[in-house]
C-alpha cells in the first residue's frame, strides 16, 4: 500500500515528467500574459505608425505629368485627364469639400466609422485610425486597344486598356486582437497597422452596351491576375513587441486582393434606356446563367 501515493519525497522518472512539462506551459502562459497580451480593461501602449510625408517633389510632378505632356501621342491621354477629375470629385467629397488638415480629419473620421462598422466584433477591438493619407494622383492608362473576345455577345468589341496606379495612399491605425478562450475577452493582442500602396497595375476591360438588352450597360473590369504591391509596416504586443510580421503583411494583401478580384466588375447603367433596377435584374440572370454553366 506504501507504493501507492502519486507524488512522494523521492520522485520517480515518469513524476518529474509530468512536472516539468507544467512548469513549461506556466511558464509559457506567464511569458505570454505579461509580455505579450494585456488585460482587457487597460489601453495598448503601443505608438502609433504615421503615414508617408509628401515632402518628396516627384510626387508633385506627377501630379502635373498629364497636363505637362499634353504633346504626347497617347491615344488615352483624354481619359487620363477625366479619371484624374473624377478622383478629385471623390478626394473632395471625403473630405466634405474641405481642406488641409479638417479635410484630412473629416475623411479620417469617416474611414474609421467604416472600419468599425464592418470589422468581426467576435475578434477585433475597436479599431482606431491615427492618420489617413488620399494621395495626390490618379490611374493612368495607356495602350488602349480593340479586341474581339467577348465570350458572352461576339458582336460587341471589347476596349482594353493597361493601367498603372502608384500613389501616396496609406492608412495608419491601431486595434486589438481579442482572445475568447478560455473566457470572452480573456485577452487582448495590440496591433498598430500602417498599410500604403506601393503600385497596381492591371489590365481595364471595358464592354460597350447591347442595343439588345433590356438595361443596356456599359461594363468595366478587372481580370484577376493584376499586380499589387502593398507596404505594410507592423508591432503587435505590449511589452515585448514584434515588428512586421510577414504573415501578418500576407494576410492583409491577401484580403485586398480578395475584395478587388469579387468586386472588380462595375456596371454603369446609360440614362434614359433603363432603369438600375432593370440593370440588377439582368446582371443576376447572367449571374444563374453562368452558375449554371459551372
Amino acid at each position: 500500500m506504501g507504493n501507492n501515493y502519486i507524488f512522494s519525497l523521492t520522485p520517480t522518472f515518469t513524476q518529474g515528467l509530468v512536472l516539468g512539462q507544467l512548469s513549461i506551459l506556466v511558464l509559457l502562459a506567464l511569458v505570454l500574459k505579461y509580455l505579450f497580451f494585456i488585460p482587457p480593461e487597460s489601453e495598448p501602449e503601443t505608438t502609433p505608425f504615421h503615414p508617408l510625408s509628401k515632402t518628396d517633389p516627384s510626387w508633385r510632378q506627377n501630379v502635373e505629368e498629364d497636363a505637362d505632356s499634353a504633346q504626347e501621342k497617347e491615344s488615352a491621354h483624354w481619359f487620363n485627364i477625366l479619371a484624374r477629375q473624377v478622383v478629385e470629385v471623390y478626394r473632395a467629397k471625403l473630405q466634405d469639400n474641405l481642406t488641409g488638415y479638417e479635410g484630412i480629419e473629416v475623411a479620417r473620421r469617416k474611414i474609421e466609422d467604416l472600419a468599425n462598422e464592418i470589422r468581426p466584433r467576435g475578434f477585433l477591438d475597436h479599431i482606431t485610425v491615427h492618420s489617413v493619407d488620399l494621395g495626390m494622383t490618379a490611374p493612368k492608362l495607356s495602350n488602349a486597344r480593340v479586341v474581339n473576345d467577348n465570350a458572352g455577345d461576339p458582336s460587341l468589341p471589347t476596349i482594353e486598356f493597361d493601367m498603372s496606379y502608384s500613389d501616396t495612399i496609406s492608412v495608419s491605425l491601431t486595434t486589438s486582437y481579442l482572445f475568447n478562450y478560455p473566457m470572452s475577452s480573456f485577452a487582448r493582442l495590440p496591433v498598430s497597422l500602417t498599410i500604403s500602396l506601393s503600385l497596381f497595375e492591371s489590365k481595364v476591360t471595358l464592354v460597350p452596351p447591347s442595343p439588345a438588352s433590356a438595361a443596356p450597360v456599359l461594363t468595366i473590369s478587372l481580370p484577376q491576375d493584376f499586380t499589387l504591391n502593398l507596404k505594410t509596416t507592423s508591432l503587435m504586443g505590449s511589452r515585448a513587441m514584434l515588428r512586421d510580421v510577414p504573415k501578418l503583411h500576407e494576410l492583409i494583401e491577401y484580403q485586398v486582393r480578395r475584395v478587388l478580384a469579387l468586386r472588380g466588375t462595375w456596371k454603369v447603367v446609360l440614362p434614359g434606356v433603363g432603369s438600375l433596377a432593370t440593370a440588377q435584374h439582368e446582371v443576376e440572370k447572367e449571374q444563374a446563367a453562368c452558375n449554371e454553366q459551372d
